[in-house]
């Protein structure tokens, strides 16, 4: 009896875990390629453990026919046991060497039947650990939908907590798969940060399964499908970054949806706020104007700690450079700007100074330098020292803990007409500035220091004060613009 042709149905199911890419594929040798090689021993030694072995079983030396072995023969011999590959990762890890070793020992020998969805994921993830800096992210900000007209009529001060979804990871991801499987078909992997406090949501995304013909392996390796989504702790802000690599040209005549990284992280934002929302609890992103490529950065500026609200000037108090609130009634308990500016020192007591003495905290040497420095400057220089001290705070400072790498600003007010501009005043175009580098904000204080800017008519988005890397002005003032 002849065997049954097996059908393959077209499904709105998300790709399963186990599914192989085969190891032979040029993009996934450079996606992990971009490990280093401590990174790739890890991850090969995470897969080998007690509890992950049955998810990624290694390729083990199957039994001779016929009395004929070439594995022998093999650059990388299919190991008998799953402790002889463990154990040779484990020397690999003892002895120094490249991570080309490595690589083609994972491709081309103990993983040579494939490497799985979430193995990929895995490293991607790991690459992201140990490169905070290797996307750009933008900050959304989680909110309420039904609260806002409570929150106005009870209490003008938001709650932070109303504002944090509670659901489980296998729930929010089942529910955003239903959200996103009627237009495309995706894989889901959440992991842990090792080095920060977040939760990394990771998406790939292909076309709809109803499209044929089938996909090649290329694309399951494709950079440009991808979506990242990273859940800080115990805040109402949530992180989403699209890789800005063109990805796999492995299919160009293919025209999706997927294709598209506008619209791809379009589609994502949509279906979050859907997918945490319950019954009588249905939640919408707003943007922040914020985007950055240190995810440190945005923890910093959008995340739990109390630094969220109170930047630029404000920054000096959060960042506990001098004691005191700008609320506190009590001035004894507080420094002066001045006093701050020569180190946030506050007078002492007989006591203390008798101990600073016995103790060598002071020298002569020191105290004249800084009296000289202090003497040279000019009362202008003073003055404006004093006022970049009162608009900046910390920000922009040699401390900062939040550098801003762009800032992207939009002029909607027509320039004012030259001596030999000819058109009638109020007209011309929109002007656009970007000021790009490792420190923004550094360098527009850097600016104000050397005279360049006059910080007392700087507005509060140039001095880190509103915490935003996207603003559009007019008339001198910042337009907020809806989500």
């Amino acid at each position: 009896m002849a065997r049954s042709k097996s059908i393959r149905a077209p499904t709105t199911a998300s790709l399963p875990n186990n599914l192989r890419i085969p190891s032979t594929t040029p993009s996934l040798t450079k996606t992990l390629g971009k490990l280093s090689r401590q990174a790739l021993l890890d991850l090969a030694l995470l897969w080998l453990d007690d509890r992950n072995i049955t998810s990624f079983p290694p390729y083990l030396q199957p039994e001779a026919e016929n009395g004929i072995d070439d594995e022998e023969t093999l650059p990388y011999p299919a190991a008998e046991t799953v402790e002889e590959v463990r154990q040779a990762y484990e020397d690999l890890q003892d002895r120094k060497g490249g991570k080309r070793e490595v690589l083609e020992r994972i491709l081309e020998g103990d993983w040579r039947h494939g490497i799985t969805l979430r193995q990929l994921a895995m490293a991607d993830l790991r690459y992201m650990d140990d490169h905070p800096a290797s996307l750009r992210w933008t900050a959304l900000e989680l909110s309420l939908i039904e609260s806002r007209q409570k929150q106005s009529a009870n209490s003008p001060v938001a709650d932070w907590s109303s504002s944090i979804p509670r659901t489980q990871a296998a729930t929010f991801v089942k529910a955003l798969q239903q959200e996103i499987s009627p237009l495309v078909k995706g894989h889901y992997h959440i992991s842990r940060s090792s080095t920060l406090p977040l939760t990394f949501l990771r998406i790939f995304i292909i076309d709809t399964p109803y499209q044929s013909p089938r996909q090649t392996p290329e694309i399951f390796a494709d950079s440009s499908r991808l979506i990242y989504v990273a859940f800080p702790d115990s805040c109402p802000f949530i992180y989403t970054s699209i890789s800005a690599s063109t990805g796999s040209k492995a299919a160009p005549s293919i025209s999706s949806i997927a294709t598209d990284p506008r619209s791809l992280q379009r589609l994502v934002r949509e279906a979050l706020p859907k997918a945490l929302s319950r019954p009588q609890e249905r939640y919408t992103l707003k943007a922040t104007a914020l985007a950055a490529k240190s995810l440190p950065t945005l923890l910093a500026l959008r995340g739990p700690g109390r630094t969220t609200a109170a930047n630029g000037a404000f920054s000096i108090f959060a960042d506990a450079a001098i004691e005191g609130s700008p609320l506190d009634p009590r001035p004894a308990s507080t420094v002066s700007a001045e006093e701050h500016m020569r180190g946030g020192q506050k007078p002492r007591s007989p006591e203390d100074k008798e101990n600073a003495k016995r103790e060598g905290e002071t020298s002569t040497a020191s105290k004249r330098q800084s009296s000289i420095g202090d003497s040279e400057l000019s009362p202008t220089s003073k003055k404006r020292r004093l006022a970049i001290h009162s608009r900046f705070g910390t920000a922009g400072g040699s401390q900062n803990p939040a550098p801003l790498d762009r800032l992207d600003i939009r002029l909607l007010d027509a320039p004012a007409p030259t001596r030999d501009d000819d058109s009638p005043a109020g007209t011309g175009y929109p002007v656009s500035l970007t000021f790009t580098g490792s420190d923004v904000i550094g360098g527009i204080r850097k600016l104000a220091e050397l005279g360049v800017i006059d910080p007392e008519r700087m507005p509060s988005w140039m001095t880190g004060e509103e915490a935003i890397s996207l603003a559009v002005v007019r008339d001198g003032k910042r337009v907020k613009r809806p989500a």
